[in-house]
């Protein structure tokens, strides 16, 4: 650099020299992003919105910004992510980037398409050193790429797993940029690589699954990173397939235009990691300020991007030496202004005023820490631990911080906010339904039961006063009920009495599946109650997605094979067939026929959840176990739809044969006992009492119970589509983008919009427009639904549904950009 030139003191500053040295083609691949940029600018924008919060007095000296990565102590939490050809910024190109990486002892991870050697970079490199990896289809080439980089000295590989294909980027298109002459993978031999984009579209391997982890562990001892994490399901998934680090990435915006901004989605990751392996984050990084918010939000480092490529257009090495010494110097800058003393020490308390992907959390939560916290001291200057026994969130098991298990809490905190707007949310049923007397009637009948069956005084008092069998008291009462209700013809013994349906889910995950080799699928969008029994025991369900018209069993085939090809065991499969919670779709006769015939065939169970059938109008089609010849079906019976939700009481249908190690056998029901017997030993003698009153007072029917109740909810759900339709006419539907479907029964329907139906567009709608829903992503356990809400019509009567869907069509057009 001309030593009478301004000396840049930012790494903006740098930008602006880097630009004027660099051809404009060289200049577009390097900034540009794919589709519109909008991914690109989101990175940068959301840095942008945070606000830091400082500490003042707080005596911390010189703060420390040393951390440990994968074993080595780093002296800052700073690295470079990989980008390929180094050499379109400055002839030395990686060479370079190593010496001044060396210089500030970051880390540098070198890409498969560096345009120096390895063994080149690896000479006159100070820092660490690891591999970015594309797996090709050729994996030949790749595994002699990861063993000569293991040869060279290289710590570590970053397995690229978002780019199955280069994304669309349009400044390349335009420019019909080729890598100039000279330019070229150092590493790789044989192909034509002058159009990145054309060599990937026929390299890359597209047809990568979870399984490659473990292939790259076959090739080589070297610990293994995914870089492309954009989920918590992913981040979760990729624990499971045993990675040594996460970096969240969107390529730098050059994949999917439109996906979120890293720092976004840290804080979930951050919980859903825990801290099992270092989490990295790149992406949108361009200050010091920016590297500690990425730390307090979770990250354990970052990596930074195009800044670095800039420092090595304008100086080479030492240009890189400096970028990385401004961002370093900054960091401790920011750390001694904001009184944070360590890199352990940032955490979120430390965060204000970010976007509002950032305060708010996903799918309903509400705020939790993502990485340890220091204690907060009290007023005179001691922690509020010790001797206290207060305690971290982050000391306890990560489910109490997954955000499946507050959607509930959100929207009642919403509810309670907002007590005058109308709320579709609660799937609860009609309070009208229900009087006080009631529950003294049906316990009576009960106990008149039991003494015109022959029991004493004395044998009556120590049914409702003591424990009772774990199993349940009522089983006879019953399975009587489903043979004459449903056609289940089950023995009393293959059934286990619960404290409701969510019980019964409990026990047959907790049962059935044993270990992390185990797979629990799922129809998506799903009940959360199943997603949330899975989070407790650590077990990450395998979503199969849902058409528009509903389940296909092809779908189901498809991900239990897909799960087997990667050396896991399906075991159960969660449905709920008729009305589900949350789209309210019910699955035809056929593909019933059809899933029972697929359990077989691969040897997996069945866990059928139908808390709606006896509270929806018309015949039902047979349920699942009635239908079930072959004890593939689990069936998770609730009675708090039909009879009444207080008493929590459910039920669930076990009737396999379990074979012990001698060859004795009995069933599974037994062993939902034994694991009942450890949970909440029995369900309530009272409760069942009652509820079995209720079932001899409607002759052994729950559906008689129920006549009135299902018409009354097929009413409303007749009266909400109505209004849906009144308020929008198919010609306005279709301008704005608007469609529902339209269950036959059940208490939900979906609707989809044209804008993102997230927490803060719930916020808006029950504030300004008085109306509650549900956010259909909460259903989805591994990302899905954004444009679709759910709403429930049981509770509410024919005037409020008018007056809620009235409102409800002025916030959609409102958040449409339509008329207020």
């Amino acid at each position: 650099m001309d030593a009478t030139a301004t000396r840049p003191l930012t790494p903006a500053d740098y930008e602006v020299l880097a630009r004027r040295r660099l051809d404009p083609a060289v200049w577009d691949f390097i900034e540009g992003g794919a589709g519109d940029e909008r991914t690109l600018a989101a990175n940068l924008t959301v840095f942008d919105r945070v606000r830091l919060r400082p500490r003042v007095l707080t005596g911390i000296g010189v703060p420390t910004t040393g951390t440990e990565i994968l074993g080595r102590t780093w002296s800052v939490p700073l690295g470079i992510a990989p980008m390929a050809y180094h050499t379109l910024a400055h002839p030395e190109g990686e060479v370079a980037t190593a010496q001044g990486a060396g210089r500030t002892d970051a880390l540098l991870v070198v890409s498969s398409f560096a345009s120096r050697t390895f063994e080149d970079i690896a000479a006159v490199a100070a820092g660490p050193l690891w591999l970015q990896v594309y797996c090709l289809r050729d994996r030949t080439t790749t595994r002699a790429l990861v063993e000569r980089a293991e040869r060279a000295g290289f710590e570590a590989l970053v397995l690229t797993v978002d780019a199955p294909h280069l994304g669309r980027r349009l400044r390349d298109l335009r420019n019909d940029f080729r890598l100039p002459t000279g330019v070229a993978p150092a590493n790789l031999d044989g192909a034509d690589f002058s159009s990145p984009s054309g060599h990937a579209s026929t390299e890359f391997d597209p047809s990568l699954d979870w399984s490659v982890v473990e292939w790259l562990r076959s090739v080589s001892t070297l610990p293994v990173l995914v870089k492309g994490i954009l989920t918590a399901a992913d981040a979760r998934r990729a624990l499971t397939a045993g990675v040594d680090g996460i970096v969240v990435s969107n390529h730098g915006g050059r994949q999917l235009d439109g996906a979120p901004a890293t720092l976004e989605v840290l804080p979930e990751i951050a919980q859903a990691v825990a801290g099992a392996c270092p989490l990295l984050l790149d992406g949108g990084v361009r200050r010091g300020a920016d590297v500690l918010t990425a730390l307090s939000l979770g990250a354990d480092a970052v990596l930074l991007g195009r800044p670095v490529l800039h420092g090595l257009a304008v100086n080479g090495a030492q240009g890189v030496e400096h970028v990385l010494s401004l961002v370093a110097e900054e960091l401790t800058e920011t750390m001694a202004l904001t009184g944070t003393g360590s890199v352990g020490d940032a955490g979120p308390d430390l965060v204000a005023g970010s976007a509002s992907s950032l305060s708010d959390p996903p799918q309903g939560t509400s705020p939790r820490r993502t990485r340890p916290q220091r204690p907060v001291p009290g007023e005179d200057g001691r922690s509020t631990g010790g001797t206290k026994g207060d305690l971290r969130r982050d000391d306890l098991h990560g489910s109490v911080s997954d955000p499946v298990l507050d959607t509930m809490n959100f929207l009642n905190e919403i509810t309670h906010r907002y007590p005058k707007a109308i709320s579709f949310a609660p799937g609860r049923p009609y309070a009208g339904f229900f009087e006080t007397e009631q529950i003294f009637t049906y316990l009576r009948r009960y106990l008149d039961h039991l003494s015109e069956g022959g029991a004493s005084p004395d044998e009556i008092r120590s049914t409702l006063f003591q424990y009772g069998p774990t199993a349940g008291q009522i089983r006879e009462l019953i399975t009587d009920t489903l043979r004459a209700d449903e056609g289940i013809d089950v023995p009393a013994e293959s059934v286990v009495v619960t404290v409701g349906a969510q019980e019964a889910m409990l026990l047959a995950v907790r049962a059935l599946i044993a270990g992390p080799e185990d797979v629990l699928l799922v129809s998506s969008p799903c009940y959360v109650g199943i997603t949330g029994a899975a989070r407790l025991f650590d077990i990450v369900p395998t979503a199969v997605e849902e058409t528009v018209d509903g389940f296909r069993c092809a779908d189901l085939e498809a991900a239990i094979l897909a799960e087997r090809a990667c050396g896991r065991r399906p075991r159960a499969f969660y449905v709920v067939p008729d009305h589900s919670n949350p789209s309210g779709t019910t699955m035809p006769l056929e593909q019933r026929l059809e899933l029972l015939d697929l359990a077989g065939r691969h040897d997996i169970l069945i866990l059928e959840d139908s808390p709606y059938r006896m509270v929806s109008p018309g015949r039902q089609l047979p349920s699942l176990k009635s239908l079930d010849h072959g004890r593939r079906v689990v069936h998770l019976g609730s009675l708090s739809k039909t009879l009444f939700p207080g008493a929590r009481v459910g039920f669930v249908v076990a009737d396999q044969v379990v074979v012990d190690a001698d060859g004795s056998t009995g069933l599974l029901a037994d062993e939902l006992c034994r694991i009942k017997s450890m949970v909440t030993v029995n369900t309530s003698p009272v409760s069942q009492a009652v509820v079995a009153g209720m079932l001899l007072a409607g002759g052994g029917l729950a559906s008689d119970l129920n006549a009135g109740t299902a018409a009354y909810y097929g009413d409303a759900m007749r009266s909400t589509l109505q209004e849906l339709g009144r308020c929008f006419p198919e010609t306005e539907r279709a301008a704005l983008g608007i469609r529902w479907n339209e269950p036959s029964g059940g208490f939900f329907l979906a609707v989809d919009v044209p804008f993102v139906a997230d927490n803060a567009a719930l916020e808006v709608s029950a504030e300004d427009f008085g109306v509650i829903w549900t956010p259909m992503s909460y259903f989805y356990p591994h990302g899905g639904g954004e444009h679709s809400l759910r709403l429930s019509v049981s509770y509410l009567e024919h005037s409020q549904i008018a007056a809620g869907v009235e409102r409800l069509a002025r916030f959609i057009r409102s958040r449409a950009g339509g008329r207020p």
